[in-house]
């Protein structure tokens, strides 16, 4: 038998998420070609549903189609009630309240606010966009948010971050149902890798903070200058006229992190736009970036991003190789 899907549009619906589910989830099949799914788009209501992208869409189903879902998903959505207050909409807790018990609950992208807004991730480990973890923790500071990964699998709830990883999460659900073969054949239909390696960390750009003339703002920008170099904390702490421990104090201040946290964390920084504008050796790149050896350069990016330097290489620039 197949395995009943319902995708429940919600008004402002991100397009690009809206579509993962049927496509890749309606590619999955048998050894006889037999369909593993059946994949149907209901809203909450019989209205047409507004896209983000500059459509509207006309569905098939109503909410009635969720009475009948073996699994629900719920895709990205700008809706202002879960995205920005925390509350859920009358018309999208009626539709909530039509999913049979047992019925296993998924969300792509920011579709993990409306999860979040109707009570299903407290106290359950989620994820959702990196872009808007932050926004997230603030209305729902009950879930137990990891913006790092791709997706989390919490058993009968399933969340993903932003948009692509929302076909990590389908191929990872036809791996957990009907088997790696199937979710190989569905991704090869599709033209996309059946696993990725990493998280979602290695796609999080982290901007420095505005650099000024008060504070540790011009001994950072110094030590940007030096990242190759040996920089210790005394000799950072002289250049900003600081004693060690008063250095030590602004700078958390002001960044959030200890001066090595940070170090290290430029380091990275550099490390990965090496690897990704050059085709210097691994070694190399770990000597100008500061982090030493390859070995170290290794370490601390797989810690932080869940990539090796070569993998990293491949996936931001491939025609290095």
């Amino acid at each position: 038998m197949t395995h009943r899907v319902v995708v429940l549009a919600i008004d402002e619906a991100v397009g690009y998420d809206l579509t993962i589910p049927p496509l890749v989830l309606g590619a999955a099949t048998g050894p006889a070609e037999e369909r593993r799914y059946d994949v149907v788009v209901c809203g909450v209501d019989a209205k047409p549903v507004r896209m983000t992208t500059g459509f509207t869409a006309v569905l098939d189903h109503g909410p009635e189609a969720l009475e009948t879902a073996d699994t629900v998903i719920v895709p990205g959505t700008r809706s202002p009630g879960p995205r920005h207050e925390g509350v859920l909409p009358g018309d999208i807790a009626d539709a909530f309240a039509r999913i049979r018990p047992g019925a296993r609950i998924m969300s792509i992208c920011t579709g993990a606010f409306v999860l979040g807004a109707a009570g299903v991730l407290d106290d359950r480990p989620a994820t959702t966009h990196w872009r808007f973890a932050d926004a997230f923790r603030e209305l729902y500071p009950s879930v137990r948010l990891d913006p790092d990964v791709l997706f989390v699998d919490d058993g009968d709830v399933l969340t993903s971050a932003g948009l692509g990883a929302g076909v990590d999460l389908c191929l990872h659900v036809i791996r957990t149902d009907f088997g790696q073969e199937a979710a190989n054949r569905a991704a090869r239909y599709c033209v996309v890798p059946p696993w990725r390696e990493g998280g979602q960390s290695q796609f999080i750009d982290r901007p420095l903070p505005e650099d000024g003339s008060d504070g540790v703002a011009p001994t950072r920008a110094w030590a940007l200058r030096r990242l190759h170099e040996p920089l210790e904390l005394s000799a950072m702490a002289e250049h900003a006229s600081m004693s060690v421990r008063t250095f030590s104090r602004h700078f958390r201040a002001e960044t959030g992190l200890s001066p090595g946290a940070w170090l290290i964390q430029q380091r990275i920084r550099l490390a990965r736009q090496l690897l990704e504008t050059t085709d210097l050796p691994v070694d190399q790149v770990a000597e100008q970036s500061g982090l030493g050896s390859a070995a170290s350069l290794r370490q601390h990016l797989r810690t932080a991003i869940g990539l090796s330097p070569l993998a990293y290489r491949k996936t931001f620039r491939p025609s290095s190789a």
